[in-house]
């Protein structure tokens, strides 16, 4: 009898443009990829920090350059992957959250939470798509969303808005592009410690709310993330597109 043959997640002769990579999840998904064979461009908008995370990437004998990027300016994002391009992965793991009451919400919150994790995060996909397509190349395009996309929290209306439509157009994308063989698709992190988390960490009752609904019982760690993206990433989730890979400790199950 032939056996069959598991799927490589190899990304060999692969170019990957991960955003929000200076740090936390973004730059352990920038090492994932490049310990996979994969090419990586680092981007975010902390240039010191961010160069610094590519050089040890470099050093650890993998392929990695920095490129500073501001998502929220779409006209010089367009230009950037245009100039760069085309990426074959695409991983966006830049994002903002200003948590707060409901009804404390400033518009100028509201409006600087949406221009990073909606309005930067589709144009940053069109890039991407645009690139592969006019070449003629599939591609693989990776959001860090959250949870949130899926379920509601205090202190969290904006945020967790912005992430529900993330995973909309994250739909409405895989839809358009899949003749192109662009597959578009998230991940759905619980609360991953980083250095951006520690805050809601130092919160005795955001640990309790944590604790009770994290069903495997521990924190999440940045290492949870990385096979996740790396799976999307490769050919091992060829059939996986318009979906959310849920890396979130039971937390959505209930």
């Amino acid at each position: 009898m032939m056996l069959p043959r598991t799927p490589s997640f190899r990304l060999d002769g692969k170019r990957a443009l991960v955003v929000g990579a200076s740090s936390g999840i973004g730059f352990a998904a920038a090492v994932a990829l490049a310990e996979a064979g994969a090419a990586v461009s680092l981007a975010a908008r902390q240039s010191p920090k961010l160069q610094e995370a590519a050089d040890s990437i470099s050093a650890a004998g993998f392929a990695a350059d920095a490129v500073p990027l501001d998502i929220t300016d779409v006209g010089t994002l367009l230009e950037t992957v245009s100039a760069r391009g085309p990426f074959d992965v695409l991983v966006n793991s830049a994002g903002l959250a200003i948590h707060g009451p409901a009804l404390e919400t400033t518009a100028r919150d509201f409006d600087t939470v949406f221009s990073i994790n909606v309005r930067g995060a589709y144009f940053l996909a069109q890039a991407v798509a645009k690139g592969l397509i006019t070449c003629g190349k599939p591609g693989s395009l990776i959001t860090i969303s959250s949870q949130m996309a899926h379920v509601g929290g205090v202190d969290r209306a904006v945020y967790s808005a912005t992430k529900h439509a993330v995973e909309g157009f994250t739909k409405s994308m895989a839809i358009e592009w899949a003749q192109h063989g662009i597959r578009v698709n998230t991940v759905c992190p619980t609360f991953i410690r980083t250095p951006l988390t520690e805050e809601t960490f130092a919160n005795p009752e955001r640990i309790k709310w944590i604790n009770e609904k994290i069903k495997l019982g521990r924190i999440g760690k940045v290492e949870d993330v990385m096979a996740a993206v790396l799976y999307l990433a490769s050919d091992a989730s060829s059939m996986v597109t318009g979906t959310a890979l849920m890396v979130d400790g039971g937390w959505t199950a209930e």
